[in-house]
């Protein structure tokens, strides 16, 4: 983990950063402050965890660059007292700045040793309104109602039924879809009743989904 003044160094050049960008949520960005992104990457990548660059981590994944997380994250628009559905969990960041916002967030992660990483960091921060679940997220999970918001950071060919269903009114859910011969687009769907309104945002590195529980990891 980073030491104190490379957290804070790092925190004021991100700001820097996303204020530049019209990220000024003042809610989002004590979050941000609150979490200290070191934590959550592996030893040797700590002095590039508040970097523009996507940093790899465990199960030859990778964690979005911090200044993406954070975008993603304000036009979801979350509010306190909102329940958030997340899939793919990765190294736990996402769903740690979203669990100081929200009042439930549901992350699911299909590699074991990432959602037992994630469990384990966010324990640490005693972010207990986060909870975290080794499972195939992508198709829907039952049992849990609905969401306010949902967050895919993984790739799908096109936003499940079954999560669509799973919104309320006046619901956002945000999934990175894929294309032929380009990288995947955010996509931003509200629910407005009966019917969707959707708004394509912009490219994303994002890898594509892929089916069931990982045995190896």
């Amino acid at each position: 983990m980073a030491t104190k003044l490379q957290e804070r160094e790092g925190f004021a050049a991100l700001v820097m950063r996303l204020r530049a960008g019209g990220v000024t949520n003042l809610d989002l960005l004590s979050a941000v402050e609150a979490t200290p992104r070191s934590m959550f990457t592996p030893s040797h990548m700590a002095p590039y965890a508040y970097s523009g660059r996507s940093v790899p981590i465990e199960c030859g994944s990778f964690m979005e660059s911090a200044d993406l997380a954070i975008r993603l994250i304000d036009i979801l628009k979350i509010k306190p007292g909102q329940r958030v559905l997340e899939v793919g969990t990765g190294s736990g960041y996402t769903a740690a700045i979203m669990g100081r916002i929200a009042e439930r967030v549901l992350t699911v992660e299909r590699y074991r040793t990432l959602a037992d990483l994630a469990r384990k960091r966010l324990t640490e921060l005693s972010l207990r309104r986060v909870v975290v679940r080794h499972a195939d997220g992508r198709e829907g999970m039952s049992g849990e109602g609905t969401f306010d918001r949902i967050l895919y950071t993984v790739a799908v060919p096109e936003i499940p039924r079954a999560r669509v269903e799973q919104l309320v009114s006046n619901g956002v859910i945000m999934a990175p879809i894929l294309r032929e011969d380009a990288p995947p687009l955010m996509v931003r769907m509200t629910r407005i009743g009966s019917r969707f309104e959707r708004q394509d945002l912009f490219e994303v590195p994002y890898l594509a989904a892929e089916r069931g529980l990982s045995k190896a990891l």
